[in-house]
Order: structure tokens, then sequence, then C-alpha cells
């Protein structure tokens, strides 16, 4: 049984307009408390190699690494690249609007959607374009092939050129009436673009935008809105052509992207997204139980209940173990073989703004304070 409260502030209702409109708070049941964990030993060791500060984050940031380098964004319209290894500062500019969805980028253009539904795009410091978009965007554009496309709240996705911002084509789906309030999936997967659309995964020509496949990870059901709403949300694990995935509170599956056919899903009620391994992935769920599932079955391998009710961030897998984090500002690594315990170390105060990411050496994450901390796991 999940006892999470429901967030209101993570939704949002579609106006006929395509505009997002936020919805009034509303209150759920009262989560357990989560019990004390005391006298941890360190079987794995973690360390902070470096840290700095790019400012609040109170949006749904993904932070993009490509090689030695890290793309990032806070809410105030600062966007950053940092190298990995050091955390030395390559370029900063602030934006005249605040940030809504970042940051998309292929380690050299870097892509971003201003609250004021401004597709915005940069390189070395440098605004290259603008473009408004017709509606609200929670999720990173996505740069790749010299284009950049972008994933808005009314479940259109729209390509446009690198290089001039020329709008090529866009793909509208009908969905259900709310969106999700955080980061949607849209990735390159060989020659096709994957892109969520409610709760299925649907792969589109990257020069038409023409819908080649569709394969559903979780079927809208209930009664009202907020019981059918199945969002597929990020981060996903890609390993070749498969991709495995979360939709919001229903299940999660994996899909060969090539092919477009389902390769399994199963019920699993979470709201943050997936990571894996070529053997497992790992999917937390909302209630603070974590668990791993076998990557080419769905087969249950494992599950722990160490972090049970604490509100978990998405999770990490390295060679080393499964990072993930909580509210409270630890970040915890899990052991691949049972979900045990390893380690644990104190970050700040708050949740993370992004899942963890791995680039060149380092494992990056983002709080919500803004602290950027780069970590090695020897």
């Amino acid at each position: 049984m999940n006892t999470t409260p429901f967030s209101w502030n993570s939704v949002t209702r579609l106006a006929l307009a395509g505009v997002c409109v936020a919805l009034a708070a509303c209150t759920g049941p009262s989560r357990p408390k989560p019990s004390d964990i005391q006298g941890v030993t360190v079987l794995q060791d973690m360390r902070q190699s470096w840290t700095v500060n790019v400012g609040p984050v109170d949006f749904p940031l993904v932070v993009s690494a490509r090689d030695d380098r890290i793309a990032l964004a806070n809410s105030q319209g600062v966007v950053a690249v940092l190298e990995a290894s050091t955390g030395k500062e390559m370029w900063r500019v602030k934006l005249d609007q605040a940030i809504a969805a970042g940051v998309g980028s292929d380690g050299q253009q870097v892509a971003v959607v201003t609250r004021n539904n401004e597709l915005v795009t940069l390189r070395d410091g440098q605004v290259l374009w603008r473009k408004s978009m017709p509606a609200q965007s929670f999720t990173p554009p996505l740069v790749a092939g010299a284009r950049v496309f972008v994933l808005t709240a009314d479940r259109s996705v729209i390509a446009f050129d690198g290089a001039t911002g020329r709008q090529l084509w866009t793909q509208q789906r009908p969905g259900e009436p709310l969106v999700l309030k955080q980061a949607g999936v849209m990735l390159a997967v060989k020659n096709s673009l994957v892109v969520g659309l409610s709760g299925r995964l649907t792969g589109l020509d990257p020069n038409t935008g023409v819908i080649r496949w569709e394969s559903a990870i979780a079927t809208p059901r209930g009664t009202n809105d907020v019981e059918r709403l199945v969002d597929l949300v990020s981060p996903v694990d890609r390993r070749d052509e498969v991709v495995c995935v979360r939709a919001f509170q229903a299940s999660i599956g994996c899909v060969n992207a090539e092919r477009g056919q389902s390769v399994w899903t199963r019920p699993s009620n979470g709201e943050n997204g997936v990571s894996g391994n070529d053997k497992l992935v790992i999917a937390p769920l909302a209630n603070g139980v974590v668990q791993a599932w076998d990557r080419t079955s769905g087969e249950r391998l494992w599950e722990t209940e160490r972090l049970k009710y604490r509100i978990l961030s998405a999770p990490l897998v390295t060679p080393r173990g499964v990072l993930i984090a909580d509210n409270g500002g630890w970040l915890y690594l899990l052991s691949l073989a049972d979900g045990a315990l390893l380690n644990r170390i104190k970050l700040d105060s708050n949740a993370l703004a992004a899942a963890p990411v791995l680039a060149a050496d380092r494992y990056v994450v983002v709080t919500r304070e803004g602290r950027v901390i780069g970590l090695q796991i020897p």
C-alpha cells in the first residue's frame, strides 16, 4: 500500500489552448516516520573531490554530461558548463528569464526552456537563437544530430534546426488532461527519436516527426484524472537498443526501441525514474522501498526496506553500488547484490535537484540549494 501523500505541486492541468495551469494544493495521508539509521559500517569509500555553487534550483533540472563536461542551470536563469573532473567553470551566462526546463546538450550546444515558454540555445556562453513555444515544457530539450527537439506539456514534439532555429516539424498526440511538472522522456536511439507520450514510449522519425511505433508502459485507468495520470518520467536507462523506463505511479518496463516491441512491464508504484546496468534495473518505490529487477526477464531480484518511508531521488547504478539520495540531504550507496547499505554521506540540508550522473570519472550531484558536488567511488 502506498502511504505517500500525493503532491499537487508536481501536476499541472492542460487548458484547451495547451497552456498548463497549476492546480491548488491539497493534503493527503501523513507519511510514516522512517527508522533512524545509526552506526553505518563503511564497506565502500565515497569521497568528495570538489564542490561549487550555482544557486538555488526549483525546477526539474537534468544535468547533461558529455565527456568531461557537465551543463546545468539554476532557477534564476544562470546556465553554466563545468569541467567534471575538477569542477572548474568553463563558462557561465545569466539569461534574462527564469528557467523551467533544462539542460540539454550535445557537448557543444546547450538548450533550455524559460518560464516564458522560450527555447534558448547557447554555445560558449553566447546565445545563438531563441524561439517561442506554444506551451510550457518541463523536459530538457534534446540536442542531437544538428537539431534541437522540445517536448511540451500539451504533448507536442517540435524539431528545430540547431544552427538557425528554423522549425522543421511538429507532432502532437492526444493525452490525458493532467501532465507532471517533472522531466519526461526524450532521447535518441540509433536513427529514432524516442519520446514518452502519456503512458507510451513512442519512436519518431527525427527528420519528419512521423510516428514509427508505440509501446505501452502503462494504460490510464481509474475514475478521475489523477488516477489516470501515467506520464513517463526521467531518468531512463538505455543499453544498446533496449530502453527501460518508469510510468508515474503505475509500472516500469523495458522496450526494444529498434523494433518498437515491449520486452517486459511490471507494476511499480513510484514517482522517479530508473537506472541500471547490463544485468539489472533499479526502481525505487514511492514509499522508499528500493527494488532491483532482472533487465532481461523482468524477474524481481531483490528489494530493501532500509530506506523505507524516506522520500528518495532517482537512482544511479555505478560499478560499486547504487547511488540514491533522500530529501534530508543524505546520499546512500547500496549494494548491487542485495541492496545492503554500503555507505552514506551528508551532502546538504535539502533534497537533490537532479538525478546523480556520471561524467568522466566523477559522479555529480546537485542539491536544491545549488551545491554541485563531484564524487569519487574508488
